[in-house]
């Protein structure tokens, strides 16, 4: 079976940098546009190269703030992905934004240049945790947007941060209530993690604030399963959410382990070493990239860095991916988590003893993590690999 194939685009600049966030993104400033559009094409052709005739399921741009980005640049990654792969019939193009109104005014901008799904930050529907959560946007402006973006692409999602500080069950259950209300066609929903290097985990080391406490934001996880799919959005990973035919395309060839180009400043991707036309050859191999950080490196055409992954690495990354989703990985007897000498030691006993304590469902084809068990997915996979 052939693997999906799709293009991420990293777009590293910011208006601000928010406290929570740990992506590889920089203060806004001004950009030349010619160099942009020089060195984006230039990895695009580098990458088309390597994946001949096969075309893209979807194209991604992330950041940072893409919706900053000069159109030019955006227009010119559409065309050039036109020109070097072509598209899927029902390939999916998404754009990044937030729902402030400068931004807003562009989305029709966006929609002509091909963009057809966009993917809002709106973080929360309360200005109080807007101002605390670092963002340019207030619940008001949350909601226009949400609406003009309906107005101007056939696909809109939007994002949620639960797990506050000071939040409780009832305050996220009201919140998540309203935002049901806009009718989405898609929300993503996101516990608030304190990553290493942020401001906020700075302001919690220095005890400025307490996060809450595990049960409660588990609760929150619990709830936010029970009205999404009351209202028709069930959860098909675990913090993502969707009407049917709505899931995002591009994320599901990551939670697939299809093959995805990583271009801009410090993007992954992971490529498969001699995949043949319609299929896997029997010596394929995953290769993962990763381009440089700095956006200077990267205009400059520093090199990109390659590693081939070993049988189990890949493994784990199948593993680590599609367990996410609730459909689960297909995995039959002859899998290299079974035959692989890193992997394959106790294997079945450890896929029986998830079993046995509600983690996982094995039916011989499909492998996947119960409710429980994609609640608690780090510590499944970690006895999975141990």
């Amino acid at each position: 079976m052939t693997t999906k194939l799709g293009v991420y685009i990293h777009w590293p600049y910011c208006a601000r940098i928010c406290p929570y966030c740990d992506f590889n993104v920089y203060k806004n400033r001004d950009v030349d546009v010619d160099a942009w559009i020089r060195a984006l094409t230039r990895d695009l052709d580098h990458y088309a190269a390597r994946t001949q005739g096969r075309k893209l399921t979807s194209l991604y741009f992330g950041g940072g703030t893409p919706s900053l980005a000069p159109l030019p640049v955006i227009e010119s990654v559409i065309e050039t992905c036109a020109r070097l792969w072509g598209f899927e019939p029902d390939a999916e193009i998404t754009l990044e934004a937030n729902p402030t109104d400068a931004e807003q005014s562009r989305f029709e901008a966006f929609a002509r240049t091909g963009v057809n799904r966009l993917s809002l930050g709106v973080q929360s529907l309360r200005d109080e945790a807007l101002n605390f959560l670092g963002r340019d946007h207030d619940a008001a402006s949350a909601k226009r947007a949400i609406e003009a973006a309906k107005a101007a692409f056939p696909r809109v999602t939007f994002d949620l941060i639960y797990g506050r500080p000071g939040q409780t069950l009832d305050d996220w259950r009201i919140e998540l209530g309203e935002a049901l209300t806009l009718a989405p066609q898609h929300l993503s929903l996101y516990q608030l993690t304190i990553e290493p290097g942020t401001a906020f985990a700075i302001a919690v080391d220095k005890g400025r604030w307490t996060p809450p406490e595990d049960d409660i934001t588990a609760d929150m996880y619990d709830a936010a399963q029970e009205m999404t799919a009351a209202a028709g959005l069930p959860a098909y990973e675990i913090s993502n959410h969707a009407g049917p035919g709505e899931e995002s395309r591009h994320n599901l060839v990551y939670w697939t382990y299809g093959d995805y180009v990583g271009v801009g400043p410090g993007a992954h991707g992971r490529l498969t070493k001699n995949h043949a036309h319609g299929g896997l050859a029997e010596d394929s191999h995953r290769i993962a990239t990763e381009t440089p950080l700095a956006p200077k490196d990267y205009l400059a055409g520093a090199p990109h860095t390659q590693t081939i992954l070993s049988k189990s690495e890949a493994t784990m990354e199948r593993f680590t991916m599609g367990l996410r989703l609730r459909k689960g990985i297909a995995l039959h007897e002859t899998d290299p988590f079974f035959t692989d000498a890193a992997t394959g030691a106790g294997a079945y006993e450890r896929i029986d003893r998830l079993i046995g304590d509600n983690l996982l469902t094995w039916d011989g084809e499909t492998l996947a993590a119960t409710g429980d068990g994609r609640r608690i997915l780090n510590r499944v996979l970690y006895e999975l690999f141990a």
